[in-house]
């Protein structure tokens, strides 16, 4: 979240900020509950000083029962205060961080700047198949019997696509540790203190977040959440910093309002594997941190020979917490393009700088040189998502015979170098 005091003092630019964001917080009624609850609270101060001044003397009778009417009298202002407090905390969390300078301000989802590009789509000289249709004939998934068992928009990986997974969990995780990050496995629940101190909704029709009925957990989205509330409420020594994480989780997502969006087979699903970096570092490095993390992700993909371009997220695309994001989206031949032709480019990764709103919303701070206590900056980065990159290694790599040839750099993990009807 943002600091309440810049809000107060950059008023009109952070209402500028969240009408380029699309984001309809009132920030006037923010201020103005803001306004009342430092009222509420001074007043309740002042009434506790003075029963505190009248309880070190040997109070009189009148003066014992107006400390009575004293007490009565801080009960209903702390009875007001916890509606307030909720009701200024709801509006606070739904104001967006502020933006780079350089992203572009734009009310269209899909105007994102293409940075590079890394190959050109894969041609192709007979018809190319999806990764559903090519699964079906390889015998790599099981859509009917995971729907028997756990519903729609689930699934199981079957013989080669099993191993392969693996493959690259263990490639990923090598490609980090090779640049000092270090390797967890991280649980798949939170509490749901870390999905709101991180700016995720848990709650609403349009969260995305599995709550855990009779609990305070959350079925995780993303292990940025696992890695994100690691250091709550901790405070890093200078020297302490950055702190580079890459952890394994599964994600569960509702994909709740997402019915136009496009979701066959498993680019949209309720569960899947993902492997996330995660830095915590001081304000003045967090850029360099967000290229690192950005580096990182396109030497996997590159390394998998995937055509995939770089896209830097526009006003309207950015996520409440991030300061800045950028895609990689490879080329799926697959999938359906705006026109109904065959192929077109879809998220794969997405690396955002967080600057230190996320830190605020977790109280996770460092000692600046003088000893000063200020807020780290955090930042999160996809180096593979599961699901995605398999529809990407089928679809790019088959073959006019039907086999699929899987990339070099996976086969030492995988043990094999091409996937061919049984």
């Amino acid at each position: 979240m943002l600091d309440i005091k810049f809000i107060r003092e950059n008023a009109d630019l952070v209402k500028k900020n969240s009408s380029d964001r699309l984001s309809k917080v009132n920030i006037d009624e923010l201020l103005k509950l803001e306004e009342e609850r430092r009222e509420l609270e001074s007043k309740i101060n002042d009434l506790r000083a003075k029963r505190n001044t009248t309880s070190k003397t040997k109070p009189s009778p009148e003066e014992i029962e107006a400390m009575k009417s004293v007490g009565e009298e801080i009960k209903q202002l702390e009875a007001q205060q916890e509606p307030l407090e909720q009701k200024f905390r709801e509006i606070w969390m739904q104001v967006p961080n502020i933006t780079h300078p350089d992203v572009v301000v734009s009310s269209d989802e899909d105007a994102n700047p293409v940075l590079e590009i890394f190959k050109e789509p894969t041609k192709f000289d007979f018809e190319p198949l999806d990764h559903v249709e090519l699964a079906e004939k390889l015998d790599l998934i099981d859509f009917d019997r995971a729907t028997k068992v756990s519903g729609a928009k689930f699934y199981y990986l079957k013989n080669e696509l099993a191993l392969l997974e693996f493959a690259l969990i263990q490639y990923a995780l090598n490609t980090a540790v090779k640049r000092g990050f270090t390797p967890f496995s991280a649980p798949d629940l939170a509490k749901r203190e870390v999905l709101e101190g991180l700016g995720f909704n848990p709650r609403g029709e349009s969260t995305q977040v599995y709550n855990i009925e009779n609990t305070d957990l959350c079925l995780i989205g993303t292990a940025e959440i696992a890695m994100g509330g690691y250091h709550m409420d901790e405070v890093f020594e200078l020297s302490d910093l950055p702190k580079k994480y890459i952890a394994v989780s599964h994600c569960f997502r509702t994909e709740a309002g997402s019915y136009s969006k496009f979701s066959k087979g498993i680019f949209r699903v309720h569960q899947f594997t993902k492997i996330e970096m995660f830095q915590y570092t001081t304000p003045d490095k967090s850029e360099q941190a967000h290229l690192e993390l950005l580096d990182i992700e396109k030497e996997i993909f590159s390394g998998l020979e995937i055509p995939f371009r770089v896209i830097d997220h526009c006003t309207a695309d950015l996520g409440a917490p991030s300061y800045r994001t950028y895609d990689l989206e490879a080329w799926m031949p697959g999938k359906p393009g705006k026109h109904d032709e065959k192929g077109d480019w879809a998220e794969i990764t997405s690396t955002s700088n967080c600057t230190d709103y996320q830190a605020r919303g977790l109280n996770i701070k460092y000692k600046d040189e003088s000893g000063k206590k200020e807020y780290v900056h955090m930042l999160n980065g996809t180096a593979i998502a599961i699901s995605r990159a398999l529809i990407a290694i089928l679809e790019n790599g088959q073959q006019a015979d039907g086999s699929i040839i899987i990339p070099k750099i996976l086969r030492p993990y995988c043990g094999f170098d091409k996937i061919s009807a049984k």
